[in-house]
């Protein structure tokens, strides 16, 4: 994950190269715990963070949420009782790319 988590997300744009098959494959060996879900023909990186209640639940959003502006890059979180899913792709490009991996060993490192 240091290789990741070290590196700062870069602005995208529309036209910006969607993650290959290869590096996906790669930086899924840092992020073990995450999945790759497709929604829509969406491509989408996804984990579920859990809890023990649901104020810890809505600290863990409030952190992501707080690095998601920091980075400028912005993730889907769906908060419940002792539960949070993060889900990273990139909505201008329509699918994943670097930047989603390094934000999602970002949220790894908030735990």
């Amino acid at each position: 994950m240091s290789d990741l988590i070290s590196r700062t997300c870069e602005p995208c744009r529309v036209g910006a190269p969607l993650a290959t098959a290869q590096e996906i494959e790669d930086w899924l060996l840092q992020l073990p715990q995450w999945e790759i879900r497709e929604v829509d023909h969406i491509r989408q990186l996804t984990r579920t963070f859990t809890f023990k209640d649901f104020a810890q639940a809505l600290a863990f959003t409030s952190k992501v949420g707080a690095l998601a502006e920091q980075e400028g890059h912005h993730p889907e979180i769906l908060t419940g009782w002792g539960a949070v899913t993060v889900t990273w792709w990139t909505h201008k490009i329509g699918g994943l790319h670097v930047n989603d991996f390094i934000m999602a060993a970002k949220t790894e490192a908030l735990q």
